[in-house]
């Protein structure tokens, strides 16, 4: 899109014209059909329709039941590895450096990727706690808070492929058995909060809640790493909460910050 809005004309190779359609999704139009993506780009509807099979396949793209896409979240992967990179993590920064400094420990923001979650920030803390996870690489969904969270708020149809195969195990807590994860996952839709007791690690307890895009539709979710022997799990409940929501305010049309300053 050009800044009055008007169409690019439809030139140019695979990769850019890829590039053309993600760019027709905003802020402001998140959720567009193949023939609304076609006129704000100029690319032919042939040529959106095949283009957005295999992103949707790669997971740039997402489609929903009405047959609307939108960008998918496999791009924050990618997008982990910029020095700052996306406008979540530019909306979830301040809130996280205040909870940082609050707490005085790990605090990390991660989304979901398929059937793994990604870390998309993560903030170390004065008392930090040693953790396993690295920014911009996959997780295996069902051991930690964010993981948990995230998990929770997928579709059904994630939930069961995780439930479905061997879930691994990284200490004698990491849940193993489809039938608690199952009974956990219902208790963080409930609560919308999820607790990670030396399911990782021995030494770490993972407190994570979700960041809503809209009503029932977490985008991400925002995790406190504390030392299992200190942690007020509580307390460190109370104070993500409050953080994710202010987050997720933020993202919302109207909300907290614009893309415009």
């Amino acid at each position: 899109m050009t800044p009055t809005g008007a169409a690019r004309p439809a030139t140019g190779s695979v990769t850019v014209r890829a590039l053309t359609l993600l760019e027709a999704f905003t802020r402001e139009q998140p959720n567009l059909t193949l023939s609304e993506i076609s006129r704000r780009t100029g690319l032919p509807l042939t040529t959106v329709h095949r283009l957005a099979g295999d992103l949707t396949e790669w997971g740039a793209l997402e489609r929903d039941s009405s047959g609307r896409f939108s960008i998918g979240l496999r791009l924050w992967q990618v997008a982990a590895l910029a020095p700052r990179g996306t406008l979540l993590r530019e909306l979830a920064l301040p809130v996280m450096e205040d909870l940082s400094q609050i707490t005085q420990e790990n605090v990390q923001l991660g989304v979901r990727e398929g059937t793994e979650v990604v870390f998309v920030e993560r903030l170390r803390g004065q008392r930090a706690v040693k953790t396993l996870t690295r920014v911009g690489s996959p997780f295996p969904i069902h051991a930690s808070g964010l993981g948990l969270v995230l998990l929770a708020f997928a579709p059904r149809s994630v939930q069961e492929e995780v439930l479905a195969r061997p879930l691994e195990r990284f200490t004698e807590r990491t849940l193993t058995s489809p039938a608690e994860l199952r009974r956990v996952l219902a208790e963080v839709r409930r609560s919308e909060i999820a607790v990670s007791d030396r399911q990782v690690t021995m030494e770490a307890v993972s407190v994570a809640a979700p960041i809503f895009e809209r009503p029932g539709v977490a985008i991400a979710a925002l995790s406190i790493v504390a030392a299992a022997d200190t942690a007020q799990v509580t307390a460190l409940s109370q104070l993500v909460r409050a953080a994710a929501r202010a987050i997720g305010r933020s993202l919302r049309p109207g909300g907290l910050t614009s893309s415009d300053g």
